[in-house]
């Protein structure tokens, strides 16, 4: 055992429930601090949602997981092992059981939906055509888009782009995928249709999901677990219906979408006096509540 790729192997029964651990973790850029010694799990053979105000550093925990970027501080173990820790051989190998669907789908736009969800069995095995052929229909089935095979990106609808970008999530056979905001700018039915894709495929591939999404009907119709960030840390973490009914004030200002609370409108910043003197201070202030009321 002594290949890189031989140290992946599943971890016994006598292992974590957890796939994903992040401990103590902390990140930022620059002076700004975007996780604040977070720690949370990710449990095996579940649908965990990681919600939270935008900037509040959900998508930077998917690049953490994913290696893109190393924390400052703390751990980030999939399966065991220290993401942060490994080689660009064994994050290569790590990644292998990663699928990461981005935000909006990210296709390329000059191979063919067939093409596209091929492209990670052709760069990361030896399969011969046949059978890239044959799994690259499977999984263009399995999201309902085994007839827009030969179709190109610009042919298709968003929703359906969204639904080939599953396919090619799922074409290594993945343990873990990430879906970076997998409902914006999704009509009501292509939305229902990608939660419903989401559960399902979860279900009956027995992967692990961790959604990012601001949509909380739709992810909280599908989620075991939700995470709440705020200020780098976690605000709320339980069932659907637990976060729903937490008392926490930031929590319930993110649940109910209310425009007062503990997130303030404005950046934190100088001054109205500091900026604009006493008197403008007062008139800029005017308008700004003026302007609230239209």
């Amino acid at each position: 055992m002594g290949s890189c790729a031989q140290r992946y192997i599943r971890m016994t029964d006598s292992a974590s429930s957890a796939l994903v651990e992040c401990r103590s973790l902390s990140f930022g850029y620059g002076e700004r601090r975007i996780l604040d010694n977070l720690s949370l799990t990710i449990p095996r053979g579940k649908v965990t949602a990681l919600m939270g105000a935008s900037g509040g550093g959900k998508t930077t925990v998917l690049r953490l997981i994913g290696g893109q970027v190393q924390a400052q501080a703390g751990e980030v173990l999939f399966d065991g092992h220290d993401v942060g820790q490994l080689d660009a051989k064994e994050l290569y190998a790590a990644r292998r059981r990663m699928g990461m669907l981005f935000q909006f789908g990210a296709l390329f736009t000059d191979l063919s939906v067939f093409d596209n969800v091929a492209f990670p069995l052709r760069e990361h095995t030896t399969l011969t055509e046949d059978l890239v052929r044959d799994i690259v229909l499977m999984k263009l089935n399995a999201v309902g888009l085994r007839g827009a095979r030969d179709l190109m990106p610009s042919e298709i609808s968003g929703g359906m782009a969204r639904r080939v970008a599953l396919a090619r999530a799922i074409a290594l056979d993945p343990e873990l995928i990430m879906y970076d905001e997998p409902f914006a700018g999704l009509d009501p039915i292509s939305l229902g249709t990608a939660a419903q894709l989401i559960r399902r495929l979860n279900d009956t591939l027995g992967i692990t999901s961790l959604v990012v999404s601001h949509d909380l009907e739709e992810t909280f119709r599908i989620a075991d677990q939700v995470i709440i960030l705020a200020n780098g840390r976690i605000a709320a973490q339980g069932t659907p219906d637990e976060v729903r009914h937490s008392e926490d004030p930031l929590v319930r200002q993110f649940v109910l979408a209310q425009a007062e609370g503990p997130v303030h409108f404005h950046y934190p910043g100088p001054t109205l006096d500091d900026d604009f003197g006493p008197v403008m201070a007062g008139r800029a202030g005017q308008s700004g509540r003026s302007g609230s009321r239209t």
